[in-house]
């Protein structure tokens, strides 16, 4: 049918891994931003720091990052999906140019003998695992050393320079980075009390938006606009597109499973008359897994199944073949091999419920409908003429922000948010397949990133303003048990006064806190340096306002910091070198001028096949 057709490396030393974690995402060995990569495209995707990446650069990894999903067996099947990649391999590249940016900063360079002692002495990871490099299952750097003084694969050579070019620099930029890090002893002293330190206490907590009830706030319209104009920036929001659709849903129909049951207990009748479970397992069953096996699926745990397979399967003596089994996946003829208390071996034929007949031909009709009619047209009134034609409604979509993914009742729907934000007004999108229905979208307006008319964001705003002033009246709240406290009121009849109750947490640490405290570092503070039996002040978080009172505590000893001591060191120091590292990098990656002219580019593109003249067919 037309709408089927048309849709149709590790690094030197392990502590650089540790302390690089999560910066490089790709590293395919290509030049980027013009140094010694072609440039034959003469166009930018993106500038970074003033330097172009060039387009075919870009794409060219883009290419080379989507084989390797094909390879692992996930191969890129949407537009959403193909914009995921290639955001990850522009940010590869971005980063990789802040480095490069970084060593000539610095003036970190590597020389041809560096290459050559790290290449002898240091042999790369993927390198000691092949087998001519190994002696009785493990590395042999002699045997290393000899191939490499003997090699004249010059593709291998320039292979082992490239690695060692990038790589060399990386780990010069850690060691400055990390030099200088030192650990005083005062700082493991503290370190190991707060891993040992503990304390228990009572708290409580007054919570604004629960202590303070909806019906206890007035909001007025002269306090919505007033918030609004003050915090119009807490609403802008990005581009957004108001879309319609129509579908053409796929859902079998009672016809279809009928005919499903049919097959299956044709299937069954031919077991019944003699024929082999294996074979017909391996002609029928839609099970693409075990079908290889003749439907076999080893092994299963109760609970691994779909409850009505399992009822099934354990129903069965050993050798026994059930009747049709009906689950979401369709019509199951269950053969048991065996069975324990806790599990089952059976081997399973699975007939599908599929469209079929009338039904399938008429929702092909529907979908080669709107992929001729409706799919990729300029003018808006085609999708309701279409709609009218096949008998579906128009439907409307929720605004969709750009960034983000169309969500119709519980389906997220593939591409719909990279085509709205690139197409006119007016125009509808190609035949959009999910599992369920074909939809076709018309873009019926775009707004502009900005913020929104008040009326727009009504019901934000009026929590807001609710919220504000249940924290002003929570905030009152929390004055009058301070004063029941200082007025020497005990800390549990203080709660009672104001309907709040007394929480005790058991013994917990600095940096383990209790759950309820999690969020609440200044309450933390406060329970460790307050004396026993002593109540802290209002105490705020973002979610809450407490007091809190240390009831019990045990103090860290000496005696176990001394066992304690080098270990800790060394976990700290390691420590702190990542946390410089990450810091420096994050920093030159947040602080770098990063230009995405894909957009622009096509926007630009788009113009040009705008005005290339058509051929006496139409393109």
């Amino acid at each position: 049918m037309m709408r089927t057709m048309r849709a149709s490396a590790k690094w030197i030393m392990g502590i650089v891994a540790l302390a690089f974690v999560g910066w490089l995402v790709f590293d395919v060995g290509m030049d980027i931003g013009g140094r010694g990569g072609s440039t034959t495209f003469g166009s930018a995707i993106a500038r970074v720091n003033g330097e172009d990446v060039d387009v075919q650069t870009f794409y060219g990894r883009v290419r080379y990052a989507s084989d390797q999903q094909r390879q692992a067996g996930t191969p890129i099947l949407t537009m959403d999906e193909q914009r995921d990649l290639e955001d990850q391999v522009l940010e590869a590249i971005v980063q990789e140019l802040v480095l490069v940016h970084e060593y000539e900063r610095r003036g970190i360079a590597v020389s041809d003998n560096e290459i050559r002692e790290a290449a002898l002495s240091q042999p790369l990871p993927e390198l000691t695992e092949l087998p001519e490099f190994q002696t009785e299952g493990q590395f042999d750097m002699s045997k290393y050393q000899r191939y490499l003084r003997a090699q004249q694969d010059l593709n291998f050579m320039l292979y082992i320079e490239s690695r060692y070019r990038e790589e060399i620099p990386r780990l010069k930029l850690y060691e400055r980075l990390t030099s200088d890090v030192y650990v005083p002893e005062t700082r493991l002293w503290r370190v190991y009390r707060d891993q040992n330190d503990s304390v228990a206490a009572d708290l409580i907590t007054i919570f604004p938006q629960a202590a303070i009830r909806d019906d206890q706030i007035d909001v007025t319209d002269e306090d919505l606009s007033q918030y609004f104009d003050e915090h119009q920036d807490d609403y802008t929001r990005p581009a957004r597109v108001h879309l319609s659709y129509i579908r053409v849903s796929r859902v079998p129909d009672a016809a279809d499973s009928a005919a499903a049951l049919t097959r299956a207990d044709s299937v069954r009748a031919e077991l019944r008359g003699g024929a082999d479970f294996t074979e017909l397992a391996a002609r029928e069953s839609a099970d693409s897994a075990s079908r290889q096996n003749g439907g076999d699926l080893g092994e299963v745990t109760l609970g691994s199944h779909v409850s009505e397979f399992a009822d099934a399967a354990m129903a069965l003596r050993p050798g026994q073949i059930s009747d049709p089994v009906l689950t979401d996946f369709g019509y199951h003829i269950i053969r048991l091999e065996s069975k324990t208390r806790d599990g089952y071996h059976a081997s399973h034929i699975l007939i599908p419920i599929e469209l079929q007949g009338e039904h399938l031909r008429a929702v092909e009709v529907r979908g080669d409908s709107l992929d001729l009619y409706a799919a990729e047209q300029t003018d808006p009134a085609v999708l309701d003429e279409v709609a009218a034609d096949i008998g579906v409604s128009v439907n409307t979509a929720e605004p969709l922000e750009e960034g983000l993914r169309l969500r119709i009742g519980r389906s997220l729907i593939p591409d719909v948010g990279i085509w709205a934000f690139e197409a006119l007004e007016g125009e509808t999108s190609h035949v959009i397949e999910t599992a369920d229905p074909y939809y076709v979208f018309r873009l019926d307006r775009l707004e502009d990133e900005g913020v929104p008319p008040l009326d727009d964001v009504r019901v934000a705003v009026t929590q807001a303003v609710q919220s504000e002033k249940k924290w002003v009246q929570a905030e009152q709240l929390a004055a009058e048990v301070h004063r029941g406290l200082q007025s020497g009121t005990s800390f549990e009849q203080a709660a009672r006064d104001h309907d709040l109750r007394v929480v005790s947490l058991p013994l917990f640490t600095r940096l383990v806190p209790n759950p309820a405290l999690m969020d609440a570092p200044t309450v933390v503070g406060a329970a460790f340096g307050l004396a026993l039996n002593q109540a802290s002040g209002p105490l705020k978080s973002e979610q809450a306002i407490y007091f809190i009172k240390p009831t019990q505590r045990v103090v860290a000893d000496t005696t176990g910091f001394a066992e304690r001591l080098e270990a800790l060191r060394n976990e700290l120091l390691i420590g702190a070198r990542q946390a410089r590292v990450q810091f420096i990098l994050q920093s030159l990656r947040a602080n770098a001028t990063v230009e995405d002219l894909r957009k622009e580019l096509a926007l630009q593109q788009r113009a040009q096949q705008d005005q290339m003249p058509q051929g006496p067919l139409g393109f």
